[in-house]
């Protein structure tokens, strides 16, 4: 079934963050409909920086690269602003749908742009944004590739504006729309009651956005939720305590960490085909 049939009208798709192979292996193996490359998660892991614009198209196509090709489930994948002005966002949506991609997402923030749940974001002009909806419309080779327009115009200037600017990269051929930071329940009812295309829902621990179940946001009526943090905040606190365990103990010996098995790992990375071929090639 292809990511938009998961999406359809009645459907509801949840979408890990994934941030490196590691975190697209597991994540690819327990039944998704979908991964979601999260820009946070890639800038951090890739290059221990914030989300803050940057990092540059070679080194986010890298990664989308890496995790398409790595992974069997359909990947959405995010691309900031789309790394510059039209034929930016028509090189970008060329190279994440040639690398794999099953769906992009660009934004309308003014470059450099910042996480979505962090101050100080600014967005740019409504016609602006709809120029480049319109461009990746254009870029892709496949209809089934999904174009995601997300706005952040809520935090600084209102749901109101936010609304405004969704509807218009409606009807500028976005696929879904992504009414990012609302900050109530009532404000996510508003989005999803307001446009008959599908609407996702970012859900960050610890964000702006209320946290909520699987159930309720069916019935505000959201199709997509990505959680693109759940991953990168669980990896984090997993090392922590195992580092911690380490500078305190000066071993791993009797330490009670969760540890994924070591077996389980080399099956994870592959290396059960590396023995059987050196097996077959031995001399």
């Amino acid at each position: 079934m292809s990511l938009r049939a998961l999406i359809g009208p009645g459907q509801f798709l949840v979408a890990p963050g994934v941030f490196d192979m590691i975190s697209a292996r597991i994540a690819d193996r327990m039944g998704f409909g979908a991964l979601y490359m999260t820009g946070y998660g890639t800038v951090a892991s890739l290059l221990g920086l914030p989300d803050a614009g940057l990092a540059s198209y070679t080194e986010m196509l890298g990664r989308v690269s890496a995790i398409a090709g790595g992974t069997a489930t359909p990947l959405i994948a995010d691309a900031d602003t789309g790394f510059g002005g039209l034929l930016n966002v028509d090189r970008t949506v060329r190279g994440y749908e040639a690398a794999g991609a099953a769906g992009i997402q660009i934004e309308d923030q003014v470059f450099p742009k910042k996480c979505g749940h962090t101050p100080g974001r600014e967005v740019v002009p409504v016609a602006d944004m709809v120029r480049k909806i319109r461009v990746a419309c254009e870029a892709r080779r496949d209809p089934e590739f999904l174009i995601i327009a997300r706005t952040d115009a809520r935090t600084a200037h209102g749901l109101d504006e936010a609304l405004r600017r969704a509807e218009a990269y409606d009807r500028a051929g976005a696929d879904v729309l992504f009414v990012e930071s609302p900050e109530s329940e009532a404000e996510m009812a508003s989005i999803c009651r307001s446009f008959d295309k599908p609407c996702l829902a970012n859900m960050v621990e610890g964000g702006r956005t209320p946290l909520l179940t699987r159930e309720a946001l069916r019935q505000i009526g959201y199709r997509i939720a990505i959680f693109p943090a759940t991953g990168f905040l669980a990896a984090a606190a997993a090392l922590t305590q195992g580092y911690t365990a380490l500078r305190e103990q000066g071993s791993s010996a009797g330490a009670d960490l969760p540890l994924f098995p070591f077996a389980e790992m080399n099956r994870l990375m592959g290396f059960e085909r590396v023995w059987a071929f050196d097996r077959a090639h031995a001399e």
